[in-house]
C-alpha cells in the first residue's frame, strides 16, 4: 500500500511520539489499519492489524511479565499474576493509547468511523497491541520492550499501588472474545437470607456451558466473584 504525503506525514508525527523510527513503514500503517477500513477496500487487498494484535498481545505479556518478575521478587506466583492482569487489560492499554492519541492516526471504514470507532476502547488497545507487535518485527524483542515499559511505566506503578481496580468481568469477557468471539451471560441462581440482608449466588455461563460460580452480599458482587473464580477455572488467575 503506497502512502501519499498526507498519510506520511502522520506517520512521521507518530514516530516522533513513540520515539522510534520503523525500517519498514509499512508495518506501522498495518498496526494502524482496522478491519473495517480493509474492508471496504477490498479491491485493493489491504492488510490490516488483526494479525499483528495477536503477535503484539504475546510480546506485551512476555515484556511485562519478565519486568515484573525481576522487579518485585516478593511477589508470589499469585500476586504477579493479578498484577500482569491488571496492567495488560484492555481499560489499561485504551489509556494508554489515548494518552498516545493513538486514535488519530488510525485507518478505519466510514461505518466504523460514523460510529465513534476512533475513541473506542476495544479498538484503541487492539491498535496498541498493533502497534507493539509492528515494533517487534521491525526492530525485535529489546525495540518493543524498551517501548512497552516506556508508555506502561506508570501503569504499572499504579498497578502495584493498588490504584487499578481489578475488574474480573471485563478481564474474562476480553479473554472470551479473544478466543471465542462470543458472550458471557450471568444468572442469579439462589438468594439466601432475609431482604434487608441478602446473599446472592451467581453462575457465569459461555454457550449453556458454566465457568464459575459466585457469592456476594450484592448481585454485582456476585456477579465479580463467580468471574474470578471462572478466570481461576481457566487457569488465568491463581487461586490463591
Amino acid at each position: 500500500m503506497s502512502l501519499d504525503s498526507e498519510r506520511m506525514k502522520l506517520i512521521d508525527e507518530l514516530q516522533e511520539k513513540i520515539e522510534y523510527r520503523f525500517y519498514n513503514i509499512n508495518l506501522l500503517n498495518r498496526a494502524l489499519t482496522h478491519s473495517s477500513y480493509a474492508n471496504e477496500h477490498r479491491r485493493l487487498k489491504i492488510k490490516y492489524n488483526e494479525r499483528l494484535e495477536f503477535l503484539g498481545d504475546s510480546v506485551l505479556s512476555l515484556a511485562v511479565s519478565d519486568y515484573i518478575f525481576e522487579k518485585y521478587p516478593k511477589f508470589p506466583e499469585g500476586e504477579l499474576t493479578k498484577l500482569r492482569a491488571v496492567i495488560v487489560c484492555e481499560t489499561s492499554l485504551a489509556t494508554v493509547a489515548r494518552k498516545l492519541n493513538l486514535g488519530k492516526y488510525l485507518l478505519l471504514g466510514k461505518g466504523e468511523e460514523a460510529t465513534g470507532g476512533r475513541e473506542r476502547e476495544s479498538i484503541l488497545a487492539d491498535a496498541l497491541e498493533a502497534l507493539i507487535g509492528s515494533i517487534y518485527l521491525d526492530g525485535g524483542l529489546g525495540k518493543a520492550r524498551k517501548f512497552i515499559l516506556n508508555v506502561l511505566k506508570n501503569t504499572i506503578q499504579d498497578a502495584v499501588e493498588g490504584k487499578i481496580l481489578i475488574d474480573y468481568k471485563t478481564q474474562l469477557q476480553e479473554i472470551i472474545q479473544k478466543s471465542n468471539k462470543s458472550s458471557v451471560c450471568y444468572n442469579v441462581i439462589n438468594e439466601y437470607g432475609p431482604d434487608h440482608n441478602k446473599t446472592f449466588q451467581v453462575k457465569v455461563s459461555l454457550n449453556n456451558e458454566v465457568l464459575g460460580e459466585g457469592l456476594g452480599r450484592s448481585k454485582k458482587d456476585a456477579e465479580q466473584c463467580a468471574a474470578k473464580n471462572a478466570l481461576i477455572k481457566l487457569g488465568v488467575l491463581n487461586g490463591n
